[in-house]
């Protein structure tokens, strides 16, 4: 059993921890994080489960970023604690959170990852959508909250800030 809650500031010490214990030393050299910097997640998306003892198991983060114009939320990271691992929670953020984003009026999300895992929710490829370098344009994916979100959607991926 989880409880799943909003991200709060005193949670953020705790989340990072998580995504140091399961992702790669260099992780914030990515080219996503320098999309990242100097803007807060997004309010209400960024969310974190925590097992029956109160203990971090699992979080998610939502970014707003532009894509040509467009805006669109940047998803991740998503990381289950290993303990935690193949009991279905990375799966529960990712749909808890989409199920959230739409009603507060996000229409399309995107994320760099595999395709086969992201695609069960929904993911796919984002062709004509681009990643600042090194970015695999194969892994450039997207979903649509609203219906034909992407359709005539393209261009460079920027920090939401930039004009």
């Amino acid at each position: 059993m989880f409880t799943l809650s909003e991200e709060k500031p005193d949670d953020w010490w705790e989340v990072e921890a998580l995504y140091d214990l399961c992702f790669a030393p260099g992780r914030e050299a990515l080219s996503s994080y320098r999309l990242r910097d100097g803007i807060d997640p997004v309010a209400g998306l960024s969310l974190v489960a925590r097992d029956d003892d109160a203990i971090l198991a699992g979080a998610i983060r939502f970014w707003p970023v532009l894509v040509g114009d467009a805006p669109a939320l940047l998803l991740g990271p998503v990381a289950v604690h290993p303990t935690r691992q193949g009991e279905g929670l990375g799966g529960f953020l990712i749909r808890e959170s989409l199920a959230l984003a739409k009603p507060l009026g996000w229409a399309r999300v995107m994320l760099v990852g595999d395709r086969p895992y992201y695609g069960r929710f929904g993911f796919e490829r984002l062709d004509d959508v681009i990643m600042p370098p090194p970015t695999n344009p194969e892994r450039v994916l997207g979903a649509a909250l609203a219906p034909g979100a992407w359709e005539g959607v393209t261009g460079p991926v920027r920090r939401f800030t930039e004009g």
